[in-house]
């Protein structure tokens, strides 16, 4: 039966490890999709680090943009994160928020047809102060714009603070 638990929250609230704790409560051999391109030696080692911290009992999936290509039935599946996709749509269709917006909901549907249990770990970046750069601005749009149509299609709604999940929706 499908799934879909949501999890938000500032940088460093503690989201990821609340999400991986919780999908190896759910199954024994989860899925990790993980969306991040890597564009520096820094994020490069963050993303080993990330790596090393999970176990073998683990499936590892490098997926930047077209996540419901996989095969996922039946599966627990952690997606980390919705950010980090959000912004391969947005800089891969040149920073166009209606196109990348678009194409988001289409593949997020294409994914959530699966019958899975999915959760999905994403920022709140629009909490803050108005950017004075007008490419954050419009990014901060697309992804508050994503994250609110993940929310409604959520079964839960865990926003992070300080490391303490806080229940919103379910």
């Amino acid at each position: 039966m499908r799934r879909i638990i949501l999890i938000t929250g500032g940088a460093r609230s503690g989201k990821s490890s609340y999400a991986e704790k919780l999908a190896l409560g759910l199954s024994d051999t989860p899925v990790y999709m993980a969306t991040a391109r890597i564009w520096d030696e820094e994020f490069r080692e963050r993303v080993r680090r990330h790596q090393a911290r999970r176990g073998p009992q683990w499936t590892n999936i490098e997926e930047e943009k077209f996540l419901s290509r996989h095969a996922l039935e039946g599966r627990v599946v952690l997606v980390d994160c919705l950010t980090l996709w959000a912004t391969n749509f947005f800089f891969d269709l040149e920073s166009d928020v209606d196109q990348a917006l678009a194409a988001l909901q289409a593949e997020f549907d294409s994914l959530i047809a699966h019958d899975a249990t999915f959760i999905l770990v994403t920022n709140e970046i629009g909490m803050g102060g108005t950017s004075d750069n007008e490419i954050q601005r419009r990014f901060t749009d697309l992804q508050g714009w994503m994250n609110q149509y993940a929310a409604a299609r959520a079964d839960e709604v865990m926003l992070m603070v300080s490391g303490i999940p806080v229940k919103i929706k379910g």
